[in-house]
């Protein structure tokens, strides 16, 4: 079999851990070099691909390499674009396959969550009705915890950890200043449709009364006059309240809200402000002094106080990935299955992109509690493994030892330009 050439791409928001993934891809690709020649990255993603805007990889020393372990963000570029229906837009398809045929590419590798997941899926099967041998694996990445078949997703667990561990720091600080100021403190995370990283703050409370006090789930339609009582409830009992809202908390109606009324590049209703907005509330009707925090990108680039568990994963499916294709599987993506029994262990397996692309996986009503402001024991049992081990980065000066690769951009082969 000829040496085929890889493509690896990261795609949408980036996490704490998704470089591992990267690591993982081209260190596997390295020690297979009789099936694999060189692995070739997109620059910003898949736009690179569409653009010829691609990164030689092998330009970068194995130390630069195994330095993407402890490098958060995505080291060669992400972005939000999706590619829409090959009936809609062909020739986005057509110019992918163009460029991997220049650059004699026969493994693509996407590095994503849903939406990654169909363009790989797509990408799979025009190649197959174009003639054109390309095997295409999807690399699950996403914080949100929403791909179906799969455990849990590589960058979820750094962001529970960081989520739960800001919770309890901030809860502390509120707790020691209530008496006389702040009475309530509120910190807005990510999550559209569902609640996984809201839930993680929960971990965070050990015994009756910690934080947080009330949790909002985008899959528990949100009731005002409930909330605030709750609020009120709290105050008087354990003189302050800590909540922890989820950016896609909806009333009945199934609105957001928080929504902005704009879309993003996939099409997804913008959102933020839910913090401030829930703030006012409570302000207005209760009167308490207030504090609120997003944790917005902090949260996601939170390098420095990484999940050990979460870092494994990370590395184990982005070199699942290449074995897999060296497998001659396509269309597929490396899942991690929870193993039986109750101390937590874990292995990859794989699903299939039919089964992965544009589906959701919300939190189950059994991870909620009953009053719908808080996670159960089972929730607990599922989480708190997701954010074991820390696996802290080199320091120098006092802050982190991020790498930066060199970036070594490969020479265009086509002529023609492609408008992105």
């Amino acid at each position: 079999m000829p040496v085929k050439n890889a493509f690896y791409a990261q795609s949408g928001g980036v996490t704490a851990v998704i470089n591992a993934s990267a690591c993982g891809v081209i260190e596997t690709a390295r020690a297979n070099r009789k099936q694999i020649g060189k692995v070739y990255a997109g620059r910003n993603g898949i736009i690179g691909a569409l653009r010829e805007d691609l990164i030689d990889t092998s330009k970068e020393t194995p130390t630069a390499i195994r330095g993407l372990l402890s490098t958060p963000a995505g080291a060669f570029g992400s972005c939000r674009h999706k590619l829409k229906s090959l009936e809609e837009n062909r020739a986005e398809y057509e110019r992918l396959i163009e460029v991997f045929r220049a650059h004699n590419i026969g493994y693509f590798f996407y590095n994503g969550g849903g939406d990654s997941a169909d363009t790989c899926l797509k990408v799979s099967q025009l190649s197959q009705s174009m003639g054109y041998p390309l095997q295409a694996i999807h690399i699950p990445k996403t914080i949100d915890n929403d791909l179906p078949l799969t455990d849990t997703c590589p960058g979820f667990g750094s962001v529970a950890k960081y989520v739960a561990i800001s919770t309890r720091e901030a809860a502390l600080d509120v707790a020691s200043m209530c008496a006389t100021s702040t009475k309530v403190f509120i910190l807005e995370v990510m999550g559209r449709h569902a609640g996984w990283i809201a839930a993680a703050a929960g971990l965070a409370a050990e015994q009756e009364g910690d934080a947080p006090h009330i949790i909002l789930f985008p899959e528990v339609a949100f009731d005002r006059a409930k909330f605030l009582a709750r609020v009120q409830r709290t105050v008087k009992r354990w003189g302050h309240c800590v909540i922890v809202a989820s950016e896609g908390t909806q009333d009945r109606e199934g609105r957001f809200l928080a929504e902005s009324g704009l879309t993003d590049a996939f099409g997804h209703s913008q959102l933020g402000g839910l913090a401030p907005s829930l703030a006012d509330m409570i302000k207005q009707e209760l009167g308490y002094k207030y504090h609120w925090a997003v944790a917005d990108y902090l949260q996601r680039s939170a390098r420095h106080i990484a999940s050990q568990t979460d870092l494994d994963q990370a590395y184990a499916v982005g070199r699942a990935a290449v074995e897999l294709a060296l497998q001659g599987r396509n269309a597929v993506m490396p899942a991690i299955v929870r193993g039986k029994g109750k101390k937590y262990s874990w292995h990859i397996g794989e699903a299939p992109l039919e089964a992965v692309a544009n589906r959701e996986k919300k939190m189950p009503r059994s991870y909620i509690s009953r009053d719908g402001f808080g996670i159960t024991d089972e929730a607990r049992a599922y989480l708190a493994p997701l954010i074991a081990g820390e696996a802290y980065p080199d320091y120098r000066n006092g802050l982190p030892r991020y790498v930066r690769l060199r970036l070594t951009p490969v020479p265009r082969k086509l002529k023609s330009a492609f408008k992105v």
